[in-house]
């Protein structure tokens, strides 16, 4: 399961639609803990906030948003609720390790998506996270070499 802290704007086609199954997923899960992914490290950003269930909305609402600006259509009533107060952050190293992430993906299944964010150092965030300063996410898995990337940024 990734659920980006990447605006779903940087996502091609493919990670769009990965983005909207992978979070309603998460919406699944959080509906119903004990589901397998329960304990996914992703989700304690969600879990933790005082209405899991509409922080994950609120995800869910800039992926399917961003689908109607592309002309696709997600189906906007899966989203079973939205309007957290939660002030959910991601780190400058995830963001950056992500975005490198990203755009490995991208160079290798979109090359016109990934030349077109070529140049691109500091991605937008997804709207449902404010960025602050840190290292990597301590959920994350990544090797030493990868860590080194996260601080990019």
């Amino acid at each position: 399961m990734r659920l980006w802290s990447l605006h779903p704007r940087h996502l091609d086609r493919a990670g769009l639609v990965a983005a909207w199954r992978e979070a309603l997923l998460a919406q699944a899960v959080i509906l119903s803990p004990g589901r397998g992914y329960s304990n996914h490290p992703q989700l304690r950003r969600f879990q933790q906030t005082e209405d899991p269930l509409a922080a994950i909305g609120d995800f869910l609402t800039a992926i399917v948003d961003d689908a109607d600006a592309r002309g696709y259509r997600f189906v906007r009533e899966k989203i079973l609720a939205t309007g957290s107060r939660a002030e959910l952050t991601v780190t400058t190293g995830q963001l950056a390790y992500e975005w490198s992430h990203l755009s490995e993906k991208l160079r290798r299944r979109s090359p016109d998506v990934w030349e077109r964010w070529q140049g691109i150092h500091a991605p937008d965030p997804h709207p449902s996270f404010v960025v602050v300063d840190g290292p990597i996410a301590e959920w994350e898995k990544v090797t030493p070499e990868q860590s080194d990337r996260g601080s990019a940024l």
